[in-house]
């Protein structure tokens, strides 16, 4: 396809392009797809009429294709308001730039829309030599990923540098069982491609629509007591830091140094390609109960938690009962899991089901035991859909493996506070790790997730009590979430805080990649 496109063809001459083909428009029409991604987004703010397709608004991809004119080291000048101004006024009719202009006025916002940036200068790099140029010449600047995070951590007030283009696959080494990407590629890109070459990731995050690059620095994981999270893949990472060099950092040469660095939390420099461990492809598939007894939970929550590869619990807090038991597992020799009707008191699910009962399961990966390759059932979502509830708000705690009832328990009895600005709840087992920043780091993890309604005065008041129920555990927050954890407890709980602080200034004397984030957080004394 991309020798189609440099011969002058196209890729949209058909009736229709198909998902095979769904990372080539941006190559062959640029800037024309933000706009039509504006006017999409004015007229079916639902993501109602086919939703997936060429202007998906699930991905909401201003740093995939921000409307730009190229200043002569090939990178990106214009912002989209500018553009989306100066294209209603030269070829739109009165109506239209009218609907335009109003658009237009829009600020750049995360994927759930509560965050709303402080600048919308986006610039676009296509290679190693564009971000070099552009961290040389900059004073301050951060990475636009794929906007997933909940909170300010990649909140800049100066300009985002944005690396969607810098997608590709760059290497894959059978041997070692390694795969090097660029910083912007997303899992659902890279997944369907690793398995056509038969191979796999050790472990999927709840949606496939986050980028590599992004979930690691902050820690992003899935599901499964012998899996760590995303992050414990990488074993090599090449990165840009503050004065534009190039550092690459290996786990054979850099062990200590790559543990520091790769949740970096965008603090060290810009990354530009990642090198993840991989496996030989497998099947799975998961099942579905529904409610299944809290007390049954207390008593057999170790047995629960390794019936599958990946398991999930999905609460509302009410009832004294778990709504929904996903179970993921490999099909394989002494892996596979066998569904009964009942599964300690839980019943087996006749239909495929949403994490919220209130909204459609057509949007998630297949259920019902149907086989399918691991890419297509670690996650829930699918990709080409919007996930999740789309406007929420999420919030998330780690805690000791050890502590895991004792926490539920806690927080279960806030149920009559937290029901009413709650959508659902997650409960997931990872694994331990290494790496200095991870809220795994040297401890199994139970995690407890909250998805909100988009109500941050109620969730800003739940938070702490929360919070204060799951201290005793030297509760984490998930870097890239709502929290209101204090800057001098997350110093407590990190023991590694203060080298991490060392590693940064390292390679960022002058704080170039520093933002309020990082200043209130990880640099406060």
């Amino acid at each position: 396809m991309q020798h189609a496109l440099r011969m002058g063809g196209t890729c949209t001459g058909e009736h229709g392009i198909g998902y095979g083909k769904m990372k080539y428009p941006h190559d062959e029409h640029g800037e024309a797809l933000e706009v039509m991604r504006t006017i999409k987004r004015s007229l079916d703010p639902e993501n109602r009429m086919n939703p997936g397709k060429i202007v998906d608004l699930s991905v909401q991809s201003a740093s995939e294709a921000p409307p730009t004119l190229r200043n002569n080291s090939g990178a990106s000048t214009m912002n989209k308001r500018t553009f989306i101004k100066l294209f209603a006024a030269t070829l739109a009719p009165p109506q239209v730039m009218r609907m335009l202009a109003w658009a237009g006025q829009e600020r750049l916002r995360n994927w759930a829309g509560n965050v709303e940036y402080s600048t919308d200068r986006v610039q676009t790099s296509t290679s190693l030599e564009h971000v070099q140029d552009y961290v040389k010449k900059e004073n301050k600047l951060k990475v636009l990923g794929t906007r997933h995070c909940f909170n300010n951590i990649a909140d800049s007030k100066d300009l985002f540098l944005s690396l969607k283009p810098m997608d590709n696959v760059i290497a894959i080494d059978p041997a070692k069982r390694t795969v090097t990407v660029a910083a912007g590629i997303t899992y659902g890109q890279l997944c369907p491609y690793l398995d056509g070459k038969g191979f796999a990731l050790h472990n999927l995050a709840s949606l496939p629509h986050i980028s590599v690059a992004g979930a690691c620095s902050t820690a992003t994981h899935g599901s499964g007591q012998k899996n760590g999270n995303l992050a414990t893949a990488v074993s090599g990472l090449e990165m840009v830091t503050a004065d534009g060099k190039v550092v690459n950092l290996s786990r054979e040469r850099d062990a200590e140094t790559l543990n520091g660095a790769v949740v970096g939390l965008g603090a060290l420099g810009v990354i530009t390609k990642v090198t993840l461990d991989i496996q030989p492809s497998f099947m799975m598939r998961q099942y579905v109960y529904e409610n299944l007894p809290l007390t049954e939970l207390k008593d057999h929550f170790d047995a629960i938690e390794s019936s599958g590869y990946s398991v999930s619990l999905f609460t509302d807090w009410q009832k004294q009962r778990v709504n929904e038991l996903w179970i993921k597992s490999r099909i394989e020799e002494g892996q596979a899991f066998h569904a009964t009707p009942e599964f300690f008191g839980a019943k087996l699910a006749t239909r495929n089901l949403h994490p919220i009962a209130a909204l459609s399961a057509q949007n998630c990966t297949e259920q019902m035991g149907v086989p399918g390759p691991w890419y297509e059932r670690l996650p829930h979502f699918r990709m080409g859909f919007t996930p999740s509830a789309g406007k929420e708000l999420q919030s998330e705690y780690f805690v000791p493996r050890r502590h895991a009832i004792e926490a539920i328990l806690a927080v279960e009895r806030l149920r009559d506070q937290v029901s009413p600005a709650l959508l659902i709840s997650e409960i997931r087992a990872i694994a331990s790790d290494t790496l200095w920043m991870s809220p795994c780091y040297e401890q199994d993890c139970m995690t407890i997730h909250f998805t909100w309604k988009p109500d941050w005065p109620s969730v800003r008041k739940l938070l702490p009590v929360i919070e204060k129920e799951l201290a005793p555990f030297n509760a984490r927050p998930h870097w890239g979430k709502l929290f209101t954890v204090s800057p001098a407890e997350l110093h407590r709980i990190y023991k590694k805080m203060p080298k991490f602080v060392e590693l940064t200034e390292q390679y960022d004397p002058q704080g170039k990649f520093r933002n309020e984030f990082l200043n209130k957080n990880i640099f406060s004394t």
